[in-house]
């Protein structure tokens, strides 16, 4: 009956979940509906863009020529999505589609590439990853397989800034570092050579970008590693496989490697200052304080236009704790792209450390609107604390504790120093037993990740006379995170199941 009932709900799932893949004309299983797809893209299109870098705006012809090759892709698609086509200023080489056609492509990676067709290529790659709803169908995997465990029950998370984000922000990352299957990545190459080739490339330029990804790979570059590589692993197959695919196209059409040659022209250039950049903030990450701040300056010398480099400047400034002159570095780079969450979070813990804490405040929630991250939630919550706003730092604090690693730690902590007051009861279990002469044994359990000391129940029971009476009880002294301790009230017998008993007191330990 069990299994008959797990076959049934898995049928009807898949009857319910059936839909046609707009680019193989096939009948597949999708819970997702296109309208929610859409919906989660434009949801998650803007904290990406600002978790990866932000867009690439120092260059704005180089992200209008990829918007219009990506444009020539999109009208020859099988699916009429709202495409949207942007460069991020990130050196990691990559590229990403989130469900509904919101796509981007890393500055690194066009610098790596060499033709128009190439780029095509790419583009066409990430557009069938939406057209066919790749991700909506891995997505759909997974409600199927939680649907089964229900019904058997029934029945029986530059990256270096992506990891900072919380809350919802984090959920568009879970999207695009998603590993596509094999045939999924057969499957994008191969349409995405057909879409390069009605739109008028020569389909050679995958074959091509096969070959490229293929020698770096063996390289073994970290950057691509973690980059494109990560969630679409090159293979000498897929080599193979474009060649078969160019094979079966028409021949020849637009390579465009002059035209490519010109629209990076730009960036190009100024790749050196990017590299001494990304060395820089390596160098400061592993606190080689004076060589990344060598760095930086060579980067500013060769390109004074980049406000990532004085935000890495400010960086340095604000680790050796020179806060006016970080504050000043922030400055300018909020003065060329105003829009970034992390300069006005850096500005924002910068003015604390100062005692500004108005313009703290000011800083950290514009740097949240733009993308919420733990450690603006937490300055925000560590400020409120201090000018006695318990609530209004309770809510900032949870926010945190839910991100994990060591702001969700800390602010796990000062939530059990806010909130253990007036809620003891949510931090230290408790729980009733006969003791070896039938009398209520109380058992309390410090769960929070602090110790506590003074914790005390209250137990309510009913006298001979059959009046409601109170007991109250301390029970244990200082108890650390995980220990349990008991107290015999002298009630009795107890026969359970009920426990009639309260945790009303409990305090932080010295």
């Amino acid at each position: 009956m069990k299994k008959r009932f797990a076959i049934i709900l898995s049928l009807l799932a898949w009857l319910a979940g059936c839909a046609v893949n707009p680019v193989t004309g096939e009948r597949e299983f999708i819970l997702v509906s296109g309208d929610q797809e859409v919906a989660m893209g434009t949801q998650n299109y803007a904290p990406m863009l600002q978790s990866q870098g932000g867009a690439y705006d120092v260059d704005p012809a180089l992200t209008r020529y990829v918007q219009t090759v990506g444009n020539k892709l999109a009208v020859v698609s099988d699916a009429p999505l709202p495409y949207e086509f942007t460069v991020l200023n990130n050196s990691v080489p990559n590229a990403w589609a989130l469900p509904g056609g919101k796509i981007a492509i890393n500055r690194g990676l066009l610098t790596e590439i060499n033709s128009e067709a190439e780029l095509a290529a790419v583009l066409g790659h990430e557009i069938v990853h939406a057209a066919a709803r790749h991700t909506a169908k891995q997505m759909s995997r997974g409600m199927l397989m939680q649907g089964l465990v229900v019904g058997t029950a029934i029945a029986a998370s530059d990256s270096d800034y992506g990891n900072l984000a919380v809350g919802g922000a984090s959920i568009g990352a879970q999207l695009i570092m998603q590993t596509y299957g094999r045939s999924a990545e057969l499957e994008s190459d191969r349409y995405g050579m057909r879409y390069m080739s009605k739109a008028g490339y020569d389909p050679q330029g995958a074959v091509q970008l096969q070959k490229t990804f293929v020698r770096l790979s063996e390289g073994r570059n970290q950057d691509w590693l973690s980059g494109l590589f990560a969630s679409h692993p090159p293979s000498q197959d897929r080599v193979n496989a474009n060649i078969q695919t160019a094979a079966e196209l028409p021949p020849g059409g637009i390579l465009g490697e002059d035209s490519f040659r010109v629209a990076m022209q730009q960036t190009r250039d100024v790749k050196p200052a990017y590299d001494a950049y990304d060395e820089g903030r390596k160098a400061l990450s592993q606190k080689k304080i004076d060589e990344a701040l060598t760095l930086v300056d060579k980067a500013l010398d060769l390109y004074p236009a980049e406000a990532h480099f004085h935000a890495l400047r400010g960086d340095v400034r604000l680790v050796n704790d020179q806060y006016d002159m970080a504050v000043t570095n922030y400055n300018r780079a909020i003065s060329r792209r105003g829009n970034f969450f992390y300069y006005h979070l850096q500005r924002g813990i910068a003015n604390k450390q100062l005692g500004q804490t108005d313009l703290a405040i000011t800083d950290l929630e514009r740097s949240v609107e733009l993308l919420p991250t733990a450690p603006a939630h937490y300055t925000l919550g560590t400020i409120k604390a201090e000018r006695g706003d318990v609530n209004g730092a309770i809510e900032h604090y949870r926010v945190v504790a839910k991100s994990g690693g060591e702001y969700g730690k800390a602010a796990t902590d000062k939530l059990v120093v806010l909130e253990l007051p007036s809620q003891p009861g949510n931090y230290v279990q408790h729980r009733c037993d006969a003791g070896a002469n039938g009398r209520l044994v109380v058992s309390v359990k410090n769960n929070s990740s602090v110790a506590v000391r003074d914790v005390q129940v209250v137990v309510d029971y009913r006298d001979n006379l059959g009046q409601l009476q109170q007991l109250r009880r301390n029970v244990g002294g200082r108890l650390e995170p995980g220990e349990v301790a008991s107290a015999d009230t002298g009630l009795g017998p107890y026969t359970g199941p009920d426990c009639p008993v309260r945790v009303i007191a409990a305090r932080v330990a010295d």
